[in-house]
């Protein structure tokens, strides 16, 4: 045998990710062991796979060939292989996923638990990850994203209710500063900012039947979680924009005020999203049933604050 199955996979991963050190770590072996491999790789087929330097791996002509034909085939054995597997009673393996913090408390955490107790021979590894990346390069098998983040090159079902802002504060603050009469108002008031992983500083959305707004906050502390923001609300720093449903116990609690609500309608909510054009493992596919079940279930919600199908959403 020219090569074996090990050595294959090994070529894949340093090959997608142009990088030893980022293969080693998909691959959880050391550079040094990764490096032999693909030596040894070279030595049986006879032909140079890969260019080397001290900052960049480049695949060779031979090397893009191999890289082409062997993914390729190795996807139609995992297909066949997942296939064959759906004869077995049950479901096994692990699931990846990257979600945003709200998103994954406000949504994930009571399906998954569901989910576990109907397959408990699957593991779900779960990251909480506000910025926006690529899942396929980052090795996670789906995402969760509002629409508009989500790529184009993807699938995408919605996965639970519409979701809510809410602009608050504590009663002490309203007491000393008064209450914003409308959206231009905020910008005489200290709030409390919210920068995203991106480095931008987001503007304040609102809508109010067909008017929409934007409005660019200033104030003492910039922030990039909501409870930090629940929190340094109730302390009196300012005024906050925050995931509703983290605010719901302080609201109902006294601590916090809510303000121009009728400036804060539902939006639609999340999506589960996953590649187009990649076989899914059998994991993901009962776990995207799950969802989709789960969805229908939590469907009495007005019909027209559902969210669209992602092909009327605009680009990313």
């Amino acid at each position: 045998m020219l090569a074996d199955i090990n050595e294959l996979i090994n070529f894949l991963a340093v090959a997608k990710h142009r990088s030893f050190r980022k293969a080693a770590e998909e691959r959880n072996v050391t550079p040094s062991t990764l490096s032999h491999s693909m030596r040894t790789l070279e030595d049986r087929l006879g032909v140079k796979l890969l260019n080397r330097t001290t900052r960049s791996v480049v695949l060779t002509e031979a090397g893009g060939l191999l890289f082409g034909k062997v993914e390729l085939i190795l996807r139609h054995l995992s297909q066949t292989l997942d296939e064959v597997h759906a004869f077995t009673a049950s479901v096994k393996g692990t699931l990846r996923l990257n979600v945003p913090r709200p998103g994954g408390r406000v949504l994930i955490e009571p399906i998954i638990n569901g989910f576990l107790a109907q397959y408990p021979d699957v593991q779900i590894e779960m990251v909480s990850d506000d910025s926006i990346i690529d899942i396929v390069d980052k090795g996670f098998d789906a995402g969760l994203r509002f629409g508009g983040s989500v790529a184009l090159d993807m699938i995408a079902i919605p996965i639970g209710p519409p979701q809510r802002f809410a602009v608050v504060a504590s009663p002490a603050f309203i007491e000393a500063h008064g209450r914003p009469a409308s959206p231009e108002a905020l910008r005489q008031f200290p709030c409390i900012g919210r920068r995203f992983p991106s480095g931008v500083l987001y503007g304040w959305e609102f809508q109010h039947r067909d008017a929409f707004m934007t409005v660019r906050v200033q104030g003492p502390l910039t922030l990039d979680d909501d409870e930090l923001m629940i929190r340094s609300a109730i302390s009196g720093v300012g005024l906050a924009y925050v995931h509703r449903t983290y605010a719901t116990e302080h609201l109902e609690s006294g601590a916090l005020v809510s303000v121009l609500e009728e400036w804060c309608n539902p939006i639609p909510g999340y999506y589960l999203y996953y590649p187009r054009h990649r076989h899914n493992s059998a994991v993901l596919r009962v776990f995207i049933e799950w969802c989709n079940q789960y969805y229908q279930h939590l469907a009495p919600w007005r019909p027209e604050l559902a969210p669209e199908p992602l092909s009327a959403l605009p680009p990313a």
